[in-house]
């Protein structure tokens, strides 16, 4: 509702009139800004730090230099699923003694990689485990190997 003011006299006039005001609503947008600001740069920061995942280093090109040092062969058997046995590098390793195992090896290595064979038969779940395992005995690059279609 508009405000009804009493106007001062007015020179001249003989009568004392009426001055209607009108209040504007008006929202403050700056703290509104301030505040929007605020927030935004609190996700830019933390966003970065909620992304979660495994890193799978994908290769380039398909010309490979030659590996100077012994390869580690991580092998995962279809009798995973019963045991837990995997092997290591034609060695059956229990599911107790594998992180160490794995440490144990990468010892003295540059380059902390190994590679992982798997059954076909193994699920992703099963694979995922011996991955994190690997990751927790401070292996830096796992790398999967698989087959060509012609190769048997």
């Amino acid at each position: 509702m508009p405000k009804v003011q009493q106007a001062a006299p007015v020179a001249g006039r003989g009568h004392r009139g009426r001055r209607v005001a009108t209040s504007l609503a008006e929202i403050n947008v700056v703290p509104l800004v301030d505040v929007m600001l605020v927030l935004l740069i609190i996700f830019m920061v933390t966003a970065p730090m909620i992304q979660r995942g495994v890193e799978v280093n994908i290769p380039v090109s398909t010309r490979s230099t030659e590996i100077s040092t012994e390869r580690v062969f991580v092998s995962i058997p279809l009798s995973y699923r019963q045991d837990h046995v995997v092997f290591l590098s034609e060695k059956p390793i229990g599911p107790a003694v594998f992180q160490e195992r794995v440490r144990q090896a990468m010892e003295g290595r540059a380059k902390k990689e190994v590679f992982l064979r798997g059954d076909a038969g193994v699920q992703y779940q099963e694979l995922m485990e011996v991955f994190d395992q690997l990751k927790a005995a401070g292996v830096e690059t796992v790398g999967l190997v698989t087959k060509l279609p012609g190769e048997r």
